[in-house]
């Protein structure tokens, strides 16, 4: 899953935001338990990315709550 910019995460519905957001915790949850375990990550700066989209999703929810439309 390729990093996701702030136009394309506004441009999804709040269901597929749900569901990339599930995916994207569940694909982080996998690699830090990967790292941690002391084994070595194919790309480790996958990790921070995934961090990062989550952040831009969380944000972007947070707007349309406040009933933001940027």
């Amino acid at each position: 899953m390729p990093l996701m910019r702030m136009k394309e995460i506004r441009d999804l519905t709040e269901d597929e935001m749900a569901r990339r957001l599930s995916e994207l915790r569940a694909e982080l949850f996998k690699l830090r338990g990967v790292s941690k375990a002391g084994g070595s990550v194919e790309n480790p700066g996958r990790i921070r990315e995934i961090r990062k989209t989550i952040a831009r999703i969380l944000t972007v929810q947070a707007e349309r709550r406040k009933g933001r439309s940027d």
